[in-house]
């Protein structure tokens, strides 16, 4: 189907960091004032899917903890096991993890798995996660040639070792590295723009999203963001199938509130997302999406599942607003001149400091457009243990 959306809203948004395009660190001479017209073209003629965002449990938020589940910076795959099984059986109600899979995954599907490497190795999407889920999807009769665990960039993939860490015979796939040969992304899917008065002015979806896959299994990071405020379930979908994301922004300012719930609205990603798995293995709540710093890096064995990325996000940042508050660092809401900075080096040093102007409003945004739930006292949000 084809989508027009136009928005010409005074919200200012961000994007992520080290993507092609502009360099993000290129000072804006002067604030926008408003996001400008936007253009969301999906697939034509393409009919959505029930299960698609916010799909079969809207506001329904199954959070898991166990502290074993990560030790000395190792996680346990047998106990990450336990945690996604009984999480899988409390989120669809079903007796059987098999059961719970065969809601979203049948046997003659072809199965992306987007993961989210950016910040390897200190902190991604954890292989031992990723290998549960594989090893899920092949139970209902999968194949492994039909299970395509796939990110944007190729050295981000190699930097966490998925290769040598993940099963024999499924695909591994670095888009942009697709893009290199003509194959990665579709010209006729897009999102078009003009922010800050780039020459390029579209952001075209993945084409492993439009024309191979026909499920996504959504496998975030719980961890902030120098721009978006957070990297949830919605950015890892939006900025990780999207290319040319990085004009989104010049610091201080961008435009990813409401770019990033945008995205996600475009068929065929929104119908295919139907299943997300955040792994809070480890917590970043300052410096993200890339710091190395393991002080900024907490490791509470936590592991969310949902089929609504909004309330899943909403989830994900009052948790990282709770670190921050017990650290003493300020608000991802809070909008203060001074503690910006140009300084890279300094904004992974000091957690009162920001390159962006934060926007995790992009969360709530999201909600708006029908993307799921993001008021907290309408969020079913049940805490578990192994």
């Amino acid at each position: 189907m084809d989508r027009r959306t136009f928005v010409k809203a005074g919200c200012i948004g961000s994007a992520s960091l080290l993507m092609q395009g502009l360099d993000p660190m290129i000072r804006a001479e002067s604030a926008p004032t408003a996001v400008p017209p936007v253009e969301l073209r999906g697939l034509v003629d393409y009919k959505p899917s029930p299960l698609g965002m916010p799909g079969l449990f809207p506001a329904r938020v199954i959070e898991i903890r166990e502290a074993n589940a990560i030790v000395r910076n190792r996680v346990s795959q047998p106990v990450v096991g336990r945690m996604l099984e009984r999480a899988m059986k409390e989120l669809t109600g079903e007796r059987s993890a098999r059961e719970a899979w065969a809601k979203f995954i049948q046997p003659s599907d072809v199965v992306g798995i987007k993961i989210n490497p950016s910040g390897a190795p200190a902190c991604c999407s954890s292989p031992e996660i990723v290998r549960e889920i594989i090893s899920s999807v092949q139970s209902l009769g999968v194949p492994a040639r039909n299970i395509v665990v796939y990110d944007r960039y190729s050295y981000e993939i190699d930097l966490a070792s998925y290769q040598a860490l993940l099963p024999a015979g499924i695909r591994i796939v670095g888009i942009q590295e697709a893009f290199a040969s003509g194959g990665g992304y579709e010209s006729n899917v897009y999102c078009e723009a003009n922010f800050f008065g780039e020459w390029e002015t579209r952001s075209y979806m993945a084409n492993i999203v439009v024309r191979e896959v026909n499920k996504i299994i959504n496998v975030p990071t719980m961890k902030d963001h120098s721009a978006s405020g957070v990297t949830g379930a919605l950015k890892n979908l939006a900025y990780g199938t999207f290319n040319n994301v990085a004009r989104t922004h010049r610091a201080p300012y961008s435009f990813t509130n409401p770019l990033i719930g945008m995205m996600c609205t475009v068929e065929p990603l929104r119908s295919k997302s139907v299943l997300h798995i955040m792994d809070g293995m480890r917590q970043v709540w300052h410096g993200g999406p890339l710091t190395q710093v393991q002080d900024f890096i907490d490791q509470p064995g936590i592991l969310l599942v949902a089929t609504d990325p909004v309330a899943m996000d909403t989830i994900e940042l009052e948790a990282i607003e709770k670190t921050r508050r017990e650290r003493g660092a300020p608000s991802l809401w809070q909008h203060d001149s001074k503690s910006i900075t140009a300084d890279n080096d300094e904004f992974h040093r000091d957690a009162s400091k920001n390159l962006f102007y934060r926007q995790p409003g992009h969360i709530a945004a999201a909600g708006h457009l029908g993307l799921g739930i993001a008021e907290l006292k309408q969020i079913d949000h049940r805490v578990l243990s192994v």
